[in-house]
């Protein structure tokens, strides 16, 4: 059982005037986690703690920010099996994935420890007797709110860029993880001067009131609904909001491929980590001359895959966060049967404790159906069949969201029409997954806005001040 204490300006305590949640296991339904659920007086607390906390350290030189996201980075790697651990007890993911997830984040930081000192302003041309330059700047207090479904990895990525560009940072972790935030946090802690870091836990509710307070950057990896809740706050306060939030990516399946190959990218892309996986493959289009090899073979990965609980070594498929969860997933299936898709396997929650949902292929699906056109999270595969490339890519660009899109295709002139005309962050030709290390895109649209990933994402972490230096009565200095 993990109990979780908060990190209030540098001190850790019980804290949770606002009552206690449990985390269950979503294996067997036991109870793993125990975790305060912060106050409105707590979370008002920590970001005038924070505050308090800002301006020293904004002024510690770039070298010694870097340093010390290196000596985080360490801890962090020195916890790694603890987190990993937690990562699986709390939300079910395999425990080797887990540690993937764990390996990620320590790069992640490590990464931004190395980029950051790099970062400079530039000089302008001006007058003969002045000097301009535009020099960044941290833009003060963030607040991290984060998901469950790769916990350590994407807090990495969030907390390492916004703390080596020199902002404090009150982090709020998923109340289906907060074990693994609190594991989290301890780590970075123990690298970071006292108050850098602030942790709270609980629901939505303290996410809520979090980002409605006097903050400079909210940033969210999360649903859709949540992040427009966060926008609208941040329209009010004023702050900077960096979201990515929900999605549904299609893949397309192009006529002129192997459609073996085609399905094993597809069980990838649908079933990796339960289908709770940001960029995960919600939507499948393929050509109806492959159709029926493409199916097969995608239902034959599907039923290979053991399923089992997240600690067992021989687990592809680990159960669902939860059963709230679950019962989304099945629900979507459920309508799209009823509106005359067909299960090919799975489709059926199981007996028995836990959350477990089998990898699900389901045919017959049209565009309209809510299972393709709305963001299930889930091991589902709906196959949507198309007559030619182009009904494809309409299909694929017509969704509310924009994060990502998958294309599989021979042919090189499908491939250029697919990046330029797909309206998503991220195009990803005849791979699922993969991409060079620091690749970062901007979502769009119902996903979010702003980088949230990369280089780039130490740009959004800070400011730029123009500065203007000239002698006095125009002579020389």
């Amino acid at each position: 059982m993990y109990t979780v204490a908060q990190l209030i300006g540098g001190v850790w305590g019980a804290g949770g005037e606002g009552g206690e949640l449990v985390v269950h296991d979503p294996a067997d339904g036991t109870p793993v986690t125990r975790a305060p659920v912060a106050g409105v007086d707590e979370v008002a607390k920590a970001v005038e703690a924070a505050r308090g906390a800002a301006a020293e350290w904004a002024a510690t030189a770039p070298a010694e920010r870097a340093a010390a996201l290196h000596r985080a980075a360490d801890a962090v790697e020195a916890a790694a099996d603890e987190l990993a651990e937690a990562t699986t007890a709390e939300m079910g993911k395999p425990l080797d994935d887990a540690r993937g997830g764990v390996a990620a984040g320590v790069g992640t930081l490590r990464q931004y420890a190395e980029l950051a000192p790099l970062r400079g302003g530039r000089t302008l041309h001006g007058g003969h007797a002045a000097v301009d330059f535009m020099a960044p700047e941290p833009r003060g207090v963030v607040a991290a709110i984060t998901p469950w479904n790769d916990p350590v990895a994407v807090s990495c990525g969030l907390l390492g860029a916004a703390l080596v560009t020199g902002n404090v940072v009150v982090f709020k972790p998923s109340e289906r993880t907060p074990g693994t935030g609190w594991l989290l946090a301890r780590a970075l802690d123990s690298a970071l001067p006292a108050g850098v870091l602030s942790l709270l836990t609980g629901g939505g509710e303290v996410g809520a009131t979090l980002a409605g307070q006097e903050l400079d950057v909210v940033a969210h990896v999360g649903s859709t609904g949540t992040g427009r809740a966060i926008a609208a706050a941040g329209a009010r306060t004023g702050a900077k909001v960096l979201l990515e939030n929900g999605g549904s990516d299609p893949l397309l399946v192009d006529a002129d491929v192997d459609p073996v190959w085609a399905a094993e990218q597809a069980a990838l892309g649908c079933f990796a980590n339960a289908g709770q996986i940001c960029v995960a493959v919600e939507r499948v289009y393929v050509h109806r001359d492959v159709a029926e090899e493409f199916v097969d073979a995608l239902v034959a990965r599907a039923e290979a895959l053991a399923m089992g609980p997240g600690r067992d070594p021989e687990t592809q498929l680990g159960p669902l966060v939860d059963r709230r969860h679950r019962d989304h997933v099945h629900g979507q299936v459920t309508a799209a049967v009823a509106q005359g898709a067909r299960i090919r396997t799975g489709g059926a929650a199981p007996g028995g404790p836990g959350a477990f949902y089998p990898a699900t292929v389901v045919d017959g699906c049209r565009h309209e159906m809510a299972l393709v056109r709305e963001e299930t999270f889930g091991p589902v595969a709906p196959v949507v069949l198309v007559d030619s490339f182009d009904e494809g890519l309409r299909c694929a660009a017509d969704s509310p969201y924009g994060l990502a899109a998958t294309v599989l295709t021979g042919s090189m002139s499908h491939a250029q029409r697919a990046w330029r005309e797909l309206p998503v962050g991220t195009v990803k030709l005849n791979a699922v997954f993969g991409g060079a290390p620091g690749g970062a895109a901007q979502p769009r649209r119902g996903s979010g806005q702003g980088f949230g990933y990369g280089p780039e994402l130490l740009d959004e972490f800070s400011t730029v001040k123009v500065v203007h230096l000239e002698a006095p009565g125009g002579g020389h200095w």
